[in-house]
């Protein structure tokens, strides 16, 4: 027997078993280059990472439609040329027609009008469509005019969370998690699954009812002072937290330094501007889900319920799809301002 061949047959397949999984797992792994742009002060490691090539792969989903043009301001208001307008009933009609044929091509390019009316009867209320698309236009208005702390100038339309679908890519409902077999492993805690919404870590895979819907717990988990008594914020705790941080951290396409410095993640005072924007963004989450959202499940077919029979709710994800700032900043709330609640 010649063992020098077998020998040598078995280290070639040692290498191939080796480069193998080598190469699995550099497939998780972003291939160069990367570019790096500095946010904060050397030396603590405020460098936020940019993949070229994702960027440029997000910009054509974070294009603006086309423009719907200008028309005239001046005219009846809507509700005396339409039955039942609950809402906008105080926009000039030629504004209204606009802003309803923009909607269209916004959430229901394919299905067109009939997605939200009864043709014989464009005033009736029979489709729960309609009810929900007015429920949502005075969400709208309320985000423009009540939480500029959050959008600023730049404002949301239909259009910042559906872009074309009649319901937007990300949405969520409250999740149960993967039925289990039974005995010591039939609770979860919430974790210990490959989760999407913490990406794809085994941190919990719900993150979101806890702290962007009803009766919010509290996000931060770390003491102000050392050894504190009655403080009972445990790894447990953190794990919930950081599950919310990596879905905010990739619905924005950002690095943790986008709003946190890196010496003190809990320091208010050494932090970026950013993160008092995403402090008011989660109370805003929570303020659209509790007061719009919710509301809507006894509206919704069964179909369009989650596995616990809730509606669908909004995240981070919802608008900003991978972007820094929804649309990369782009205001398309500027040719509608019917959307701002002014009028």
């Amino acid at each position: 027997m010649n063992t020098g061949h077998g020998q040598r047959a078995a280290s070639r397949s040692h290498a191939c078993i080796a480069a193998a999984a080598a190469l699995l797992l550099l497939a998780g792994c972003e291939r160069p280059p990367v570019d790096t742009v500095q946010r904060g002060y050397r030396g603590l490691a405020m460098g936020e990472v940019y993949n070229p090539r994702l960027l440029a792969a997000k910009a054509a989903s974070n294009a603006l439609p086309a423009s719907a043009g200008p028309v005239q301001t001046a005219g009846p208001p809507a509700s005396s040329v339409y039955k039942n307008v609950q809402v906008l009933g105080d926009v000039p009609v030629a504004e209204f027609v606009r802003l309803m044929t923009s909607m269209t091509a916004w959430v229901s390019p394919d299905q067109g009008c009939n997605y939200c009316h009864v043709t014989a009867d464009l005033s009736s209320d029979e489709l729960y469509t309609k009810l929900v698309a007015r429920r949502m236009l005075q969400m709208t208005r309320h985000i423009n005019s009540d939480w500029k702390t959050h959008v600023a100038a730049t404002g949301v339309t239909c259009y910042t969370c559906h872009r074309g679908q009649p319901v937007p890519a990300n949405v969520w409902y409250r999740n149960p998690g993967e039925r289990s077999a039974g005995g010591v492993f039939e609770t979860k805690l919430g974790k210990n699954e490959p989760a999407p919404s913490a990406g794809l870590t085994s941190l919990p895979y719900d993150p979101f009812t806890p702290f962007l819907d009803q009766n919010p717990a509290d996000i931060r988990v770390v003491s102000t002072g050392a050894l504190p008594a009655g403080n009972r914020r445990s790894i447990k705790e953190t794990d919930w937290t950081y599950a919310l941080m990596i879905h905010m951290s990739e619905s924005l396409g950002v690095n943790c330094t986008y709003c946190h410095n890196s010496r003190s993640f809990y320091d208010w005072s050494a932090s970026p501007p950013p993160r008092a924007t995403a402090w008011y963004g989660i109370r805003m989450t929570r303020d659209l889900n509790t007061g719009y959202l919710d509301g809507l499940a006894g509206v919704l077919p069964p179909a369009r319920h989650g596995p616990l029979g809730d509606g669908p709710k909004v995240d981070c994800a919802t608008c900003h799809q991978g972007a820094f700032k929804p649309l990369y900043g782009a205001s398309l709330a500027a040719e509608f301002p019917e959307l701002s609640g002014a009028k």
